[in-house]
């Protein structure tokens, strides 16, 4: 018998959408781009040749229209990989459950999903404009730790590894490994994106190791952060969404990645605050590629 989604869990609104998007199953395609900012998607968008829905609610905004031939969703998620929590699950209940029976179909859509963001570099190779495709997600979140199966989907020895080496604190969330989808890292990344290990935090300044008022917990986090490496490979970058995007797809069946520009290098310690006029390059790649 096909699982049945009550009310309370699936909520759809009176049109026929989905509770947070406002999408409805049939505006969603298959290739989806997410953008932390809401304001991005107009900016991915303005490439396309044809637009056939546009929907906002909150910071959700979604435009679906085609790029040389290919029908592509720009999906803006806002900050945090709670909001990925919500964005994720609500893009797979559109394409995965009938709405209006509330049971899981029998077949399933697998979706493509590429994350476009900015983030801190934590290498010397990975100065700002660097682009940064993400082999390996780690997140600080513990979000993944929610699901069930999250064992199944990590890479463990790699989580023990640097847990010891950080002397992680028990009162943080036990932080998850998660590789991202091999065949689209290979097709976006190609030979002129950084392949790295990207970190996932839940704020962006204790987390990530910045101090303003109030003294860090461990203030040496991001120099044992910077001087990790596993089986040759090294953190490269901290951003906030990759882990749990990697992971929920992962759990669900779908290809997911996170494809980053370096707009501030943590060790240089030099920021570029106008990223904006310089990110439309990293989305044509993406466009082109995905």
């Amino acid at each position: 018998m096909a699982k049945y989604f009550a009310e309370s869990e699936l909520i759809i609104n009176q049109d026929g959408s989905i509770f947070h998007l406002h999408l409805r199953p049939e505006q969603l395609a298959d290739k989806v781009i997410l953008v932390g900012d809401p304001g991005r998607v107009a900016l991915v968008a303005s490439h396309f040749e044809t637009k056939e829905c546009e929907v906002s609610n909150r910071e959700f905004n979604t435009i679906t229209g085609t790029y040389k031939g290919k029908r592509i969703t720009v999906q803006s998620t806002g900050i945090g990989c709670d909001n990925i929590d919500i964005v994720v699950n609500e893009l797979d209940a559109l394409a995965n459950i009938d709405f209006d029976t509330r049971t899981e179909k029998e077949q399933k859509r697998k979706l493509t999903l590429v994350r476009i963001g900015t983030c801190g570099g934590l290498q010397p190779f990975t100065p700002t404009g660097t682009y940064i495709a993400s082999e390996k997600s780690i997140g600080f979140d513990g979000l993944l730790n929610f699901y069930a199966g999250r064992n199944k989907v990590c890479d463990l020895d790699f989580e023990e590894n640097f847990k010891q080496h950080m002397k992680w604190n028990p009162l943080l969330c036990a932080p998850y490994v998660i590789d991202n989808d091999k065949e689209l890292i290979d097709r976006i990344a190609k030979d002129d994106m950084v392949r790295g290990v990207t970190i996932a935090c839940g704020g962006f300044f204790g987390p990530q190791g910045r101090e303003l008022r109030i003294p860090l917990a461990d203030p040496q986090q991001n120099e044992k952060v910077e001087s990790f490496e596993y089986k040759g490979l090294k953190i490269t970058n901290f951003e906030m969404e990759s882990s749990a995007l990697a992971g929920l797809a992962k759990l669900m069946g779908h290809q997911a990645l996170t494809c980053c520009m370096v707009i501030a290098n943590r060790v240089a310690k030099q920021a570029n605050s106008n990223y904006k006029n310089s990110i439309d390059g990293l989305i044509l790649e993406v466009l082109d590629r995905i």
